[in-house]
């Protein structure tokens, strides 16, 4: 009675705190949500953006967790990358008069979420009615 195999199998990854802001973050994770993960580490690969390395590393983290329970990576795609806010750090910068205005650094927390694209139901071209 092995009830695991009725369920899609899914592998995920976490990066609990990232120095980047959620709203720069985000901007990476948009380009590859959906994709296989060839074509997204391949994205990810040419982007000039400083969170593209973490998230590929992510990825990669999350790609080793299913390879450990059986699956192969050319068959696994991003099914869900979210992006949070993970708190914030703040300072304080001298300003004229005495005062002193805040400086807020925040801080993003990522979770990915692979799926096999064998056990995700999708409509192939054929079924899908034509408009």
């Amino acid at each position: 009675m092995n009830h695991t195999s009725l369920k899609p199998q899914r592998a995920s990854a976490i990066l609990q705190s990232y120095n980047q802001t959620p709203r720069k973050v985000r901007l990476v994770t948009d380009l590859v949500k959906g994709k296989k993960i060839p074509a997204a580490l391949a994205i990810l690969q040419f982007l000039p953006k400083r969170a593209a390395e973490p998230i590929t590393k992510l990825i990669k983290s999350a790609v080793s967790t299913a390879k450990k329970s059986g699956e192969n990576e050319e068959t696994l795609k991003l099914q869900s990358i979210t992006v949070e806010n993970a708190g914030m750090m703040k300072r304080y910068m001298p300003r004229a008069f005495g005062r002193a205005s805040a400086i807020r650094r925040r801080k993003s927390r990522i979770k990915i979420t692979l799926a096999s694209t064998s056990a995700t139901t999708s409509t192939s071209p054929s079924s899908r009615s034509m408009i």
